[in-house]
């Protein structure tokens, strides 16, 4: 093979993870909502991370884990095996906050009753787990399934880290677009807020969009419902006025 083919043939997995990491930017800019963040990054996984042949992300919501997304059966199976049992490496990551990885799930200590019937019932052979946080919230992890024992190695934690890493700011950024999207569609709803809106607008000389940041800023810091805070903005100004 000549060189200008060998150097070709090296850079085709760098150009595919680089094509695969533009992809889930772009759904983040383009304010795709959560499902379509969580399926992109199972997509992704095996692209991203050495050896992984399945993905998941399951989160831990009002005190049970749901699946969000899986790359395929397989990933979904596992996760399943995992709420039944109770044990794996979504609940150890998230519990543990460090990341799971069991290379060989046959010679393997953890997770007992989960190895069991994950050998027995599905074609995987190795593990891995990373937690996600979303907004300074342990929302769940990053599954990461190998077919092959061996096949997750310590590059493929520092994958599985910067995958999880990017999921969780891509979910914040989705998380963040719905509650602007919410606060927007009750503007028409809520002549309060539409009015304090307006004034900041004119006040300030800002758009639509950073008055609306800005309101929802506030709320969080001072830890006030918007509509409440709105109230406060008209009341001042008519004072002002006054």
């Amino acid at each position: 093979m000549r060189d200008d083919e060998q150097e070709a043939t090296r850079s085709q997995p760098v150009d595919k993870a680089s094509a695969s990491l533009t992809g889930l930017a772009e759904l983040v800019y383009a304010g795709a909502d959560f499902r379509d963040v969580q399926q992109a990054v199972c997509d992704v996984a095996p692209i991203l991370v050495d050896g992984c042949s399945h993905a998941s992300l399951m989160l831990h919501e009002k005190g049970r884990f749901v699946t969000a997304a899986a790359n395929d059966t397989v990933a979904a199976r596992v996760d399943e095996l995992e709420r039944s049992e109770n044990e794996g490496p979504c609940v150890d990551a998230i519990v543990e906050e460090t990341p799971q990885l069991v290379p060989d799930l046959a010679a393997a200590h953890e997770w007992p009753r989960l190895v069991r019937r994950v050998l027995a019932e599905t074609p995987v052979r190795g593990a891995a787990g990373f937690r996600l946080v979303v907004r300074r919230r342990k929302v769940g992890a990053l599954n990461l399934f190998a077919d092959t024992p061996g096949a997750l190695t310590a590059a493929s934690v520092e994958q599985g880290i910067m995958l999880a890493s990017f999921a969780a700011v891509a979910l914040t950024a989705a998380h963040e677009h719905l509650e602007a999207e919410t606060l927007r569609a009750g503007l028409t709803s809520n002549r309060e807020i539409g009015k304090a809106l307006g004034l900041m607008m004119a006040f300030h000389n800002i758009t639509e969009d950073q008055a609306l940041a800005i309101l929802q800023a506030t709320s969080q810091e001072m830890n006030i419902k918007i509509s409440a805070l709105a109230e406060e903005i008209i009341v001042h100004h008519h004072k002002t006025l006054s």
